[in-house]
């Protein structure tokens, strides 16, 4: 493994983070906004075809009636949530790195890159398990044609009322269960193809673009490879009514497995890997050029 050039700042981690986060946003909008749409859309009436026949037609449709703008619809909440998710996801892996050497000079093994990366998933899921589950429900809420929620303020606002900060936070544990493991992988894949990809002779910190948006890229669809069962557990529950579930996601995993098989657990696998791929390019990539600024204007930060 090549050596690495500088001490593990977690500082410079949050601050990288967030412009990733940011990159990662812009690029994956797009896709996310025909996730949303595909996902909602009013069923077809009978003889006459669906609104939107696929992802591509989605995706065609969109940008002829509203043009690239349309494509970008509703980015400004997700650039808000995202930006300091992944700002808090950078620190945590730094953290966890910095924990675990001895020395600025120790370079870590895989396992150990595996664990920083499970660290940042349980700092990542104090943000994350309270905006899921608004955002699902805001999505059920516009699949089924109900409107008990205005937008996302008022719906946590009722959901507080309704059933205090628990139920906010309802669904925590299955967005650790997918985030701490998912988190893991993530990082440990970048900084895995990081090495493989480095040519003999040369540092990580030289990897060229090509390179680095490829290894994004991949570790994000190794991210959500192992995201995805939990993820649909965690959705199922999150937006069932309550007392549905008494034994958690044990009944979830159960109900679902018995009623739909175990393939169920990776539905929507296909869109997501769409995404993955060009979005977490974009995310490392703009970490990797923020670190190098930060590292070039505040060496000492």
């Amino acid at each position: 493994m090549a050596d690495q050039p500088k001490p593990i700042s977690p500082l410079k981690n949050l601050l990288a983070g967030g412009f990733g986060g940011i990159c990662l946003v812009l690029v994956g909008h797009p896709l996310d906004t025909v996730k949303v749409r595909l996902q909602t859309q009013p069923p077809s009436l009978p003889g006459q075809p669906p609104l939107y026949s696929g992802t591509t037609d989605c995706f065609r449709k969109t940008l002829i009636r509203e043009g690239v703008t349309g494509l970008y619809r509703g980015m400004t909440t997700p650039i808000i949530g995202v930006t300091p998710m992944f700002a808090v996801c950078f620190f945590g892996f730094g953290l966890g790195k910095k924990l675990q050497q001895k020395c600025p000079e120790d370079v870590l093994t895989y396992p150990q890159l595996f664990a920083a990366g499970m660290l940042s998933g349980v700092f990542t899921t104090g943000i994350m398990a309270p905006g899921e589950r608004i955002k699902c429900l805001l999505q059920i809420q516009a699949s089924s044609g109900e409107s008990k929620y205005t937008g996302a303020m008022d719906c946590a606002k009722k959901l507080y009322q309704e059933s205090g900060i628990r139920g906010i936070y309802k669904g925590t544990v299955l967005t650790l269960m997918r985030d701490v493991p998912a988190s893991g992988m993530y990082f440990m894949t970048y900084e895995w193809l990081k090495n493989i990809f480095t040519p003999e002779g040369k540092r990580v910190s030289e990897l060229s673009v090509p390179r680095i948006l490829v290894a994004g890229g991949i570790a994000g669809i190794f991210n959500w490879a192992v995201a995805i069962p939990p993820d649909v557990l965690k959705s199922r529950f999150q937006t069932a009514p309550p007392g549905k579930y008494p034994n958690g996601f044990r009944d979830v995993l159960r109900e679902l497995i018995r009623d739909e098989g175990v393939t169920s657990l990776y539905k929507g696998f296909n869109a997501v890997m769409i995404r993955a791929f060009p979005a977490n390019a974009a995310c490392f990539l703009g970490f990797e050029v923020a670190m190098k600024f930060l590292n070039w204007a505040t060496p000492n930060l």
